[in-house]
């Protein structure tokens, strides 16, 4: 085989791998397939490909690891060795699982390192043996699982497309952290009764005393309007995207205060088409409550 044919054989086995990625976020999140096309081509399929490695991930350890028969023990070697075969790809550019092979990709342009995906995958291993959180478990949990995806996020919206990556300005490292930390609480509280009933897993001790849902809501609200202030700090080409994912969550966060129970809550379609039709055409991140 010819050096042009293996690297012809190398860009289609990237492609397929960036498309695999794609179609992770495609089946498992209209919301964010929603806010992901309203990226640059610069910087949608790279975001597509950390969302699938973390999707992938978080599948290991919250269900259909477990319907297929795996034992936690079987889980966390599962998982362990889905955290090994991702920093060897890092490292080495290249992996048979094609999720893995396309976040690598992305990894090796953007400069996600170790520091970012060790905490991760840490925040994945805890779901496997712990089971109610206290306010230090909880931040270093939601640190693992939910910040540093942001922080992954803000690599790829400053370094995509460059020659070599650089670190980010502290403010939007700030509004990064604050905006998966926003997004994380906003699913335990829809998902309390899910998480408790189906995972035996309690993230935020709501009991209704020392906290009570609205604290949590509160606490949102202020990591949201902490994101808002950075979104304008954003690449221009970003911006958008990020503010109707920012609108959606304030959204969610609003309808939460509303409910009657701890069921689910859901924005309608409708709603999310009028958040996506304002970001795009360049209204500010909603600040207050809707």
């Amino acid at each position: 085989m010819s050096a042009r044919d293996r690297a012809s054989g190398l860009s289609l086995y990237d492609r397929t791998a960036v498309a695999a990625a794609a179609s992770v976020i495609r089946a498992y999140s209209t919301s964010f397939a929603l806010a992901t096309g309203l990226l640059s081509p610069r910087t949608r399929p790279h975001i597509r490909n950390v969302y699938a490695l973390v999707r992938v991930a978080d599948e290991i350890v919250d269900g259909p690891a477990g319907e297929a028969g795996l034992d936690r023990e079987r889980q966390q070697e599962v998982l362990d060795a889905f955290e090994r075969e991702t920093r060897a790809a890092v490292e080495r550019g290249f992996s048979a699982n094609l999720v893995v092979h396309a976040f690598a990709l992305t990894a090796r342009e953007c400069g996600i390192g170790e520091d970012l995906t060790a905490p991760f995958f840490a925040s994945m291993r805890t779901d496997l043996g712990v089971r109610e959180h206290d306010d230090l478990s909880h931040d270093a949990y939601v640190y693992g699982s939910a910040e540093v995806v942001g922080l992954m996020c803000l690599a790829v919206f400053e370094n995509a497309g460059r020659r070599s990556p650089s670190a980010p300005p502290a403010e939007l490292v700030t509004g990064a952290r604050a905006l998966g930390r926003a997004f994380q609480d906003v699913n335990f509280l829809r998902d309390l009764e899910h998480d408790a009933g189906a995972l035996g897993r309690d993230y935020l001790a709501v009991d209704g005393v020392e906290r009570t849902r609205d604290d949590v809501l509160d606490r949102i609200d202020r990591d949201l309007a902490t994101a808002a202030a950075a979104i304008p700090l954003l690449p221009s080409d970003c911006r958008r995207a990020v503010t109707a994912a920012h609108d959606l969550f304030a959204a969610l966060s609003a309808r939460l205060r509303q409910a009657s129970d701890e069921g689910r809550v859901r924005v309608p379609t409708s709603q999310k088409a009028v958040l996506a039709a304002r970001a795009w055409l360049g209204a500010a991140p909603l600040k207050e409550r809707s």
